[in-house]
């Protein structure tokens, strides 16, 4: 039997991709591309500026943020998954990896198939807000009204198949109402139209709706998570508030692409659930609306394959067009 000389064994192991100890342990030994999939300014943008941040305090490296937005964040998603599995290129997505498994058919990319999930870093609930103008006080009164003119009510979204147009659909599908979608170029303008009155009301992330709450803008009836948030404690969930069971929660997490070696994605996993345990970096998050939460990658794997599942009946039932 002809036997293989170690030196070119090593070679070999490394050419495959394989976890190589050495090679696991020595990383990482040059900057690592964090790819945002959503241009910068945005929660997605600033989660990938902390993560990178922390991490790269904790393993002696750069971690660059490279914004690849566009196409719902399936620019930077399949820039990802194409990548080299050597752990120098990672990924920060939301919820909208799992939702675009169906919305956006032609993608070049499985994130299933083709990311290896590291840990969850967070979520943020939506908030549903409303015109100061509008008659309108809680959730109840809201879904009362929808009822008694079914499609009058204007809503603002950052476009079609966004977080808060899918969001939105799964309230008219749990409440049986249907509203008028109005979509925008962005969570932005769709805030300033919803404070001028241009729609009725909104569903934005919980971060973004925040300061124009603060500034007495825009009225609160509800947020959609399980809990209540801390910094509002005051404003009921929207299962409390009139549609038992409702939930919609953005998550974010980290990512590689798949065939990492399992060496290099437990050492970031680790890296990731000190990262945020530590004081600092959970009140850098919260103070943006955003509740820190780690997971193993087998939970943050169960998470998106669950949501896939989930999503994909949603945006049938609702007739979201399918890109």
């Amino acid at each position: 039997m002809t036997r293989i000389p170690v030196r070119m064994m090593v070679l070999l192991v490394a050419a495959l991709g394989l976890p190589a100890t050495g090679y696991a342990q020595k990383y990482p030994e040059r900057p690592v591309r964090l790819i945002v999939p959503f241009a910068p300014g945005g929660t997605s943008d600033l989660l990938g500026r902390v993560v990178g941040t922390k991490l790269g305090e904790a393993l002696g490296q750069t971690f660059v943020v490279d914004n690849r937005g566009g196409a719902g964040g399936t620019i930077g998603a399949a820039l990802a998954a194409q990548a080299l599995p050597d752990g120098y290129t990672l990924l920060v997505p939301h919820i909208g990896l799992a939702v675009n498994e169906t919305l956006y058919a032609k993608r070049q990319y499985s994130a299933v198939k083709d990311l290896a999930p590291i840990s969850k870093i967070g979520e943020t609930p939506n908030s549903v807000v409303v015109n100061t103008k509008l008659p309108v006080k809680s959730m109840q009164d809201l879904i009362a009204l929808a009822k008694k003119d079914p499609g009058k009510l204007n809503y603002g979204s950052a476009g079609v198949g966004s977080a808060a147009h899918l969001a939105m659909a799964l309230l008219e599908h749990q409440a049986g109402v249907k509203f008028n979608h109005v979509p925008f170029k962005g969570g932005g303008p769709s805030m300033i139209a919803t404070v001028a009155g241009q729609v009725d009301f909104s569903m934005p992330a919980f971060p973004t709706s925040v300061p124009h709450l603060k500034a007495g803008r825009l009225r609160i009836i509800g947020v959609t998570g399980t809990k209540r948030e801390p910094t509002m404690p005051d404003v009921p969930t929207v299962a409390e508030a009139g549609l038992p069971g409702f939930e919609f929660v953005i998550w974010f997490g980290l990512f590689a692409p798949a065939k990492t070696p399992k060496a290099i994605v437990t050492l970031l996993n680790r890296e990731m659930v000190k990262a945020l345990a530590t004081a600092d970096m959970r009140a850098q998050l919260e103070k943006v609306g955003v509740n820190p939460k780690s997971s193993t990658p087998e939970e943050l794997g169960k998470l998106l394959r669950s949501d896939v599942a989930k999503w994909a009946k949603i945006i049938q039932s609702a007739g979201i067009p399918i890109n």
